[in-house]
């Protein structure tokens, strides 16, 4: 969530820091592997259309809007001047925006706290540079932290998102993460202090045009919140809905439920689906070797994650689908996707479910790179840790003992690859389980566990007692 050691800076001061860099250095996709960037094979090389962008119209304002969606959650980095972490890189922030503004994606969401706070302002500063008709900004009011829950904290985040996006109105506004901590935090956040009643007000005033919320756990949680659907109106929701969560969502996680279940109750009351997590934070397009050829034999000219990103897309009630887009070959290979958008067929729906069954046998921790966990106390880089090892199992690059004929080939693999992806201080070994990210996993990952796994797992690669 929020860093609370993040110090207030001013927009000049933020601007003269984010604008440091003439190159884009990005973040690198974790992997096994030596390199750093976009996973080989993971988009198509060709032409990136123009003017085909496929459009959804939103039933309750007419908005028209692109099936692909800007989801700002994963903006490019540089590492920051002092050493001390990352920020977000302004010019490849801004080329990003302008080339998908140029070939028709038009919605951007973000929050508050992504990209450790500046996620906002940085957004507010690509867009301001296009008219205000091009482009639908949707963000959250992302009040996790119980020092955030009063009434007079929320509006102050509230009225911040417009100062840092720089407009006066915001097109979709959402309720963030609803279900997370129950009803509990449901009231505590929103009901109790009055925060729902202020934004249907704010909605009536039209500085929010469309009002929603997204979802993660308690289903009780969106099962209230619909059942209130005469009285509140939801213009939309956001939901977590891929070819792997339609059915197995629960297997992943039990705290989540099966997007089957979501779609269908927003279908029954005719609310627009806003779709993230398309790919699973990229587990989707990172995917075990074996289900990369399934894939290719019978399209080999598509990308893998554009299977997961048709399947997102082919709903009728569908709105639109976020990606975090971090690179531009990513952004390319979404725009070839949705340009236009290609519905898949019965058959072939099938046969993603029939991929999705097999998915499931490979032991991967279902981490999506959202970085709620961050930053660690300690230093650790979670997600990079935690990536990494689901790379390696996707790649057969999980030695299992030295008896394995490919033993020496996985362990080498395994152990160059974690040195590469996670600097030697960020490693799972310093660890103290003090236990402070697993309470903001939307995944409910027992975070201390699975890092102390893999802390154990590297120790018995290094001494060679596997």
């Amino acid at each position: 969530m929020e860093n609370k050691n993040h110090k207030e800076m001013d927009r000049r001061e933020f601007l003269k820091i984010v604008g440091i860099s003439t190159v884009a250095a990005t973040t690198s996709l974790y992997g096994c592997g030596s390199g750093s960037g976009p996973k080989s094979g993971s988009t198509t090389a060709g032409n990136v259309p123009d003017g085909g962008m496929t459009y959804r119209t939103n039933p309750t304002t007419g908005d028209r809007v692109s099936i692909l969606g800007y989801g700002c959650m994963r903006w490019p980095t540089v590492p920051s001047p002092d050493g001390k972490g990352d920020l977000i890189d302004q010019e490849a922030v801004n080329r990003l925006v302008d080339y998908a503004i140029a070939h028709g994606v038009n919605y951007f969401d973000t929050s508050p706290v992504y990209v450790q706070g500046w996620s906002e302002k940085a957004t507010g500063i690509a867009l301001k540079r296009h008219p205000r008709d091009r482009f639908l900004i949707a963000t959250k009011l992302s009040n996790f932290s119980p020092a955030t829950h009063s009434r007079e904290e929320s509006l102050a985040m509230y009225r911040r998102s417009f100062q840092d996006l720089q407009v006066d109105y915001i097109d979709y506004y959402l309720l963030h993460g609803i279900g997370m901590g129950g009803m509990e935090a449901l009231r505590s956040r929103y009901l109790d202090n009055g925060m729902l009643d202020f934004l249907l007000k704010e909605r009536e005033a039209g500085r929010i045009r469309n009002l929603g919320f997204s979802y993660h756990g308690d289903i009780e949680v969106f099962d209230y919140l619909l059942s209130r659907q005469e009285e509140l109106k939801w213009d939309f929701v956001q939901i977590q809905l891929n070819y792997l969560d339609w059915k197995h969502a629960k297997e992943v996680n039990p705290r989540n439920t099966d997007a089957e279940y979501l779609y269908g109750e927003l279908s029954k009351r005719g609310i627009p689906a806003v779709i993230m997590e398309p790919l699973l934070g990229g587990r989707l397009s990172n995917v075990h070797d074996h289900i990369v050829a399934r894939l290719k034999q019978r399209r080999p000219g598509d990308s893998v994650a554009s299977w997961a990103f048709r399947y997102a897309g082919t709903p009728e009630h569908v709105l639109t689908v976020l990606s975090g887009m971090t690179y531009m070959e990513h952004l390319q290979d979404n725009i070839r996707t949705y340009s236009p958008l290609v519905p898949l067929t019965e058959e072939e729906t099938r046969f993603l479910y029939e991929t999705a069954d097999l998915m499931m046998q490979y032991p991967t921790i279902p981490c999506n790179d959202c970085k709620y966990c961050m930053p660690c106390p300690y230093g650790i880089d979670i997600p990079a840790i935690l990536l990494h090892y689901n790379k390696c199992v996707n790649e057969g690059n999980v030695p299992e003992n030295s008896r394995n004929e490919s033993y020496r080939k996985a362990r080498r693999a395994f152990l160059v690859g974690y040195d590469r992806s996670v600097p030697k201080l960020r490693q799972a070994n310093h660890c103290i389980g003090c236990n402070q990210c697993s309470p903001h996993c939307p995944q409910a990952i027992d975070i201390p566990k699975e890092i102390h796994r893999i802390d154990g797992f590297v120790e018995q690669l290094k001494q060679g007692i596997l």
